[in-house]
């Protein structure tokens, strides 16, 4: 092949409207990641009870069980510009509060919750926004590139900068990085007024020039869709089964490191950034494989290779081999993030895609707290039974599910060739 007729699909910018989603999402990444170390540090400092420190990760994930549909609703009815801008002006508050709340010595593991709890609400609106609007401002055949650079860039500001600079700030005085932290929320809320327009509210499905705007379907019409959908249907069992099996797996991580294979505590944050190279790597290369492979092919071993990942790491003795497999498993899970987000922004009319994913992550994310604190149980019998179990389950269900997943490549419309020169 030439490569001539290929090349303009192949350097064609995401355009200056992208570059700004993406510049406001490493803002509010970087608070993110520095929040997400801050805070079970500062939760040491209230308590030593494992049950009431391990109720803060079980509280992070709480808000988008509780307020997920809502705050797709949201998005579907109001400038979602706007939206972002009050959900981050919020978690600076919270972040402003929480930090009053440590200066005066007033601070309880009770009121760090309540905190988590409204930086989880923020949350659910703002990468709930940052997701719908990426079909806004890419065409259909950029949708996988765009999904992998905001994936890359996320996990190489929180895994990469935020978690040892927020450890850092932590050691020089508590206060510091939950002050950061809230500076970049508000940084972030403010980027995302200089958004375009035309990711302010809902937009025809992913690249379909001339799809009429038509009056915003009711909550229950979504529902009957993704419900109707057999294929979306299906893929949204499955990725919430196999969610809940590698939050299973991993809620005990840290004592695994610890305590079985013997990491020193200082080491842990290296072992952490290694084992996120395997996912870097894989938010990188998962736009070209599915050019080269396609989607379907893609999305299958993907999965299976993270599935085997977790599972290597509970059946090995060996610290090394534990990590290279826990880094291939992150390598997987990364991979298959990227088409199946751009699929479902693909396949989901724009006018609902709020409302979907918000259902969609309600399902699966709202299940995490359940299956973290259902591993941690299990792992007081044997730290690695967790990662034997929810490693093999994913492997078990990829292979049941394999029909399902190959049909990916089948589902969204063929991607409309972009002229060369054409902004996008």
């Amino acid at each position: 092949m030439s490569g001539t007729a290929a090349s303009p699909l192949a350097v064609a910018p995401l355009g200056r409207g992208f570059a700004r989603l993406w510049t406001a999402a490493i803002a509010s990444n970087l608070a993110d990641g520095l929040g997400r170390t801050a805070v079970p540090l500062i939760a040491t400092t209230l308590t030593r009870d494992p049950a009431l420190i391990a109720g803060v990760s079980a509280v992070t994930f709480l808000p988008w069980l509780l307020f997920g549909i809502p705050a797709g609703m949201l998005l579907d009815r109001v400038d979602r510009r706007v939206a972002m801008a009050v959900a981050n002006s919020l978690r600076f508050a919270v972040a402003a509060l929480l930090a009053v709340l440590i200066t005066t010595d007033a601070l309880t593991i009770w009121l760090l919750y309540a905190c988590v709890l409204a930086f989880g609400l923020g949350e659910t609106v703002f990468d709930n926004a940052t997701t719908t609007v990426v079909p806004a401002l890419v065409s259909r055949d950029q949708l996988d590139r765009a999904n992998g650079r905001m994936q890359s860039a996320e996990i190489t500001i929180q895994n990469f900068i935020a978690t040892p600079v927020a450890g850092f700030l932590f050691a020089v005085a508590i206060v510091l990085p939950v002050w950061l932290t809230g500076a970049g929320f508000l940084i972030a809320g403010l980027l995302a007024l200089t958004i375009p327009a035309a990711a302010a509210h809902a937009a025809p499905r992913a690249g379909v020039e001339g799809e009429a705007a038509v009056e915003r379907p009711p909550l229950s019409a979504v529902i009957r869709f993704l419900w109707e959908y057999r294929f979306l249907r299906w893929m949204i069992v499955l990725t919430s089964i196999t969610a809940s099996a590698l939050a299973f797996a991993q809620g005990s991580v840290v004592l695994l490191l610890l305590q079985t294979f013997s990491v020193p505590a200082a080491l842990i944050g290296v072992v952490t950034a290694a084992i996120g190279v395997g996912a870097l790597v894989g938010a990188l290369v998962s736009s070209r494989f599915v050019v080269r492979f396609g989607r379907g092919q893609v999305m299958f071993w993907a999965i299976l290779v993270s599935g085997v990942g977790i599972l290597g790491v509970g059946l090995t003795a060996n610290v090394g081999v534990a990590i290279a497999a826990y880094a291939i498993g992150a390598f997987g899970v990364a991979v298959w993030n990227v088409p199946w987000g751009a699929l479902r922004q693909a396949v989901i009319p724009g006018d609902m895609l709020g409302r979907a994913l918000g259902i969609v992550r309600t399902i699966g994310w709202g299940l995490t707290p359940i299956a973290t604190v259902l591993g941690g149980f299990v792992a007081r019998i044997d730290l690695r039974l967790p990662f034997v179990i929810g490693g093999g389950l994913v492997v078990v269900l990829t292979l049941i599910a394999s029909r399902l997943i190959l049909s990916a490549s089948a589902q969204a419309p063929a991607a409309e060739p972009v002229p060369e020169g054409q902004p996008s």
